[in-house]
């Protein structure tokens, strides 16, 4: 959901991790939402991995980008907006991805692209240079790029690695929107407490819009109204 404070289920009362989280998704029309809903009926398909600059394909349409750390759930968020269950290899092995993924929207040019994690702690030192080297170049150089969507854990608090990333997304001047993943393992109180935070942190830097999206890949919740967002560019 697009930054909304919890709506009035009495499900959702604080004492379950996630249970009858219940928000008003009235950031986006009906009209909005089904839009979503057919641009991402149509299939998708990895087609383009790159390593560097120079190796980057051909722009092929609007391109959004996902980019968060490792385990924050890249992989099952594109997986559960495209409704692929293997679209995206999800691995427990921090920093496994390490070049840019590229998938095709069918329904229309977009392109979705995974983006390396960062900030996994067992990772060389030469491939974290590496991976902010690759993401630098990309964001300054690729006109297609429309977006980034910055992924943070609800679980977790917001890290240096974060605030490092918010810093490089500022000065690349590339616009991005924060999305709050894995909301069904988090409280109604301490989910409300992260929003407050997250969008505290959006609004500190000025290359980030304002709202925050809101997510659980395990229940679809916020699904609908991420769909609706970027198919607005279609």
């Amino acid at each position: 959901m697009a930054d909304h404070a919890p709506g009035g289920n009495p499900a959702a009362d604080g004492t379950g991790q996630g249970q009858g989280l219940n928000f008003r998704a009235d950031a986006f029309s009906p009209e909005q939402l089904e839009a979503g809903r057919k641009l991402f009926a149509s299939s998708c398909d990895f087609f383009y991995a790159a390593q560097a600059l120079d190796h980057l394909p051909e722009p092929r349409g609007e391109e959004f980008a996902f980019a968060g750390r490792s385990n924050v759930g890249k992989s099952s968020l594109l997986n559960a907006l495209t409704g692929r269950k293997a679209l995206a290899r999800v691995s427990h092995q921090p920093g496994r991805t390490r070049q840019l993924n590229f998938f095709q929207l069918e329904a229309a040019p977009l392109v979705l692209v995974d983006m390396p994690g960062y900030g996994y702690a067992e990772a060389p030192q030469a491939i974290k240079r590496d991976w902010q080297g690759l993401m630098l170049d990309y964001l300054r150089g690729r006109p297609n790029l429309r977006r980034v969507l910055l992924l943070l854990d609800a679980r977790v608090e917001i890290k240096t690695s974060d605030e490092t990333v918010l810093e490089l997304l500022d000065q690349s001047a590339v616009s991005y929107q924060i999305v709050l993943t894995k909301a069904d393992a988090v409280k109604k109180t301490a989910l409300t407490r992260k929003q407050e935070e997250v969008r505290a942190l959006a609004a500190a830097h000025p290359a980030a819009l304002p709202e925050v999206i809101t997510t659980s890949s395990e229940t679809g919740f916020g699904i609908d109204e991420l769909r609706a967002s970027i198919a607005a560019f279609a």
